[in-house]
C-alpha cells in the first residue's frame, strides 16, 4: 500500500481544511479505500476485479487544474478546474480487470491504479467503492480503438471514459491487430467478452482495418455473428465504422481506397457496416464519414496532430490529441442516438 508520510499528510489537512470521507472498506477486509491510499500523483487500490464508483474532491489554497487517468493510460476524468480556495468535486466509473489493457496483453498491475496528473494538481480527498447498478459500454474493435500501452499510441476508446460520468464504464476488449475473423476466434476476445455482457449494455463493434484479406461475404457474416451474440445476451449491439486513415490526394480530399478502408480485394469495410447496421436494425456510428470531414477540413498540415505522421509518419493510428478528439466523436453521436442517458456524459 502506498501511503502520504506524516508530513505530507499534515500539510494536505492544513491546506484543505476537509475531514476525510469516511473510508469505506474493501470486500473480503481489505484496507480502506480513501486518500490513505494516494501519494501526491498517484493512488492504488488493493481491489479485486469488478467495476468501481471513483468520488474525487480536488481542490487547494491555490488555483489548481486536475485530471485523472488510471489502469493502462485510460483518461477518467477531464482536467477540471478549482478556484483557489475552493473545492471540486467528481465522480465517475471504471472498470477493473485483468489484463488491465488489451485483453491479449500484460497483464498489468492488480487492483486499481489511478495517476493525478493536469497543469497544476491538487487531490484533496479520494473514495473508491463497488459500484452498483452499473452500466457498461463494451469495445469491440482493433488498435485505433484500445488501451495502447505506450506513447505516443492512444485509441479512441482509451480517451472515451472521460467524457462519462459515474453510473456508466467503459469496458475497453479492443485489441491490436485484430480483424473480425481473428476477434471471434480468439478465445482470449470474443469468447471471452459475450459471457460478460448483461442485458441493456451497450457494445461497440469496430473491426475493418485487417481486414485486409477478408472477402466480403465473410466479412458481412462475421458482423452479423458479433450482432447476433450480442443480442443473445440482451445487449445493444452499435456497429461503428472504421476511423479513416490520413491518405490525401492531390485535391486535399479523401476518396481513395486507402482513406476509406476499401481492401485489396475491393471490399468497402464502411459500405457493408453500413449495410448490415441496416438490414439488422441496428444503431450506426458513422465514424468513417465523421472524421472523413473533420480531417478534410484540417487538411494536409492540420490534421497530422490528430494522428502520428509527426512521430512515426503513422497515417493510421492517433495521438492522444487524436483520440480524444475522436472519442468525442463517438460521445456525440451516443447523445445524439439516444443509447446513453444525457446525464451520464460530460459535455464540452
Amino acid at each position: 500500500m502506498r501511503r502520504f508520510n506524516i508530513a505530507v499528510l499534515a500539510a494536505l489537512t492544513l491546506t484543505v481544511g476537509l475531514t476525510a470521507v469516511p473510508a469505506a472498506q474493501a470486500h473480503g477486509g481489505r484496507a480502506s479505500l480513501g486518500i490513505d491510499n494516494c501519494t501526491a500523483t498517484a493512488c492504488h487500490f488493493d481491489v479485486p476485479p469488478g467495476t468501481y464508483d471513483v468520488e474525487v474532491v480536488l481542490g487547494g489554497d491555490v488555483a489548481s487544474s486536475t485530471g485523472i487517468s488510471g489502469e493502462t493510460r485510460r483518461a477518467l476524468l477531464p482536467e477540471t478546474a478549482a478556484p483557489a480556495g475552493e473545492r471540486v468535486v467528481r465522480s465517475f466509473t471504471v472498470d477493473v480487470r485483468t489484463p488491465e489493457g488489451e485483453p491479449t496483453g500484460a497483464a498489468g498491475t492488480a487492483g486499481l491504479d489511478l495517476a493525478v496528473g493536469g497543469s497544476a494538481p491538487a487531490l484533496a480527498d479520494i473514495r473508491v467503492t463497488r459500484a452498483r447498478h452499473a452500466r457498461q459500454v463494451f469495445l469491440v474493435g482493433d488498435s485505433t480503438v484500445c488501451d495502447q500501452p505506450g506513447d505516443p499510441y492512444a485509441g479512441w476508446g482509451q480517451q472515451l471514459p472521460q467524457y462519462l460520468r459515474k453510473g456508466v464504464s467503459v469496458a475497453n476488449y479492443a485489441d491490436s491487430g485484430e480483424s473480425t475473423v481473428t476477434y471471434l476466434g480468439n478465445p482470449l476476445l470474443w469468447a471471452t467478452v459475450q459471457p460478460l455482457i448483461r442485458p441493456g449494455d451497450l457494445v461497440l463493434v469496430q473491426l475493418a482495418h485487417n481486414d485486409k484479406t477478408t472477402d466480403e461475404a465473410t466479412y458481412r457474416a462475421n458482423l452479423e455473428t458479433l450482432v447476433a451474440g450480442v443480442r443473445e445476451r440482451g445487449g445493444r449491439p452499435v456497429l461503428v465504422t472504421p476511423i479513416v486513415r490520413r491518405w490525401f490526394n492531390a485535391d486535399g480530399t479523401l476518396n481513395n481506397g486507402t482513406a476509406l478502408l476499401v481492401n485489396g480485394l475491393g471490399v468497402d469495410h464502411p459500405a457493408v457496416i453500413r449495410s448490415v447496421a441496416a438490414t439488422q436494425e441496428v444503431p450506426l456510428i458513422d465514424l468513417t464519414a465523421k472524421t472523413k470531414a473533420l480531417v478534410e477540413s484540417l487538411g494536409v498540415e492540420g490534421s497530422k496532430a490528430l494522428y502520428l505522421y509527426n512521430e512515426k509518419r503513422d497515417n493510421t493510428h492517433t495521438s492522444v490529441h487524436g483520440a480524444t478528439v475522436y472519442a468525442g466523436l463517438v460521445r456525440d453521436e451516443l447523445v445524439a442516438r439516444h443509447l446513453v442517458p444525457r446525464g451520464t456524459v460530460r459535455v464540452g
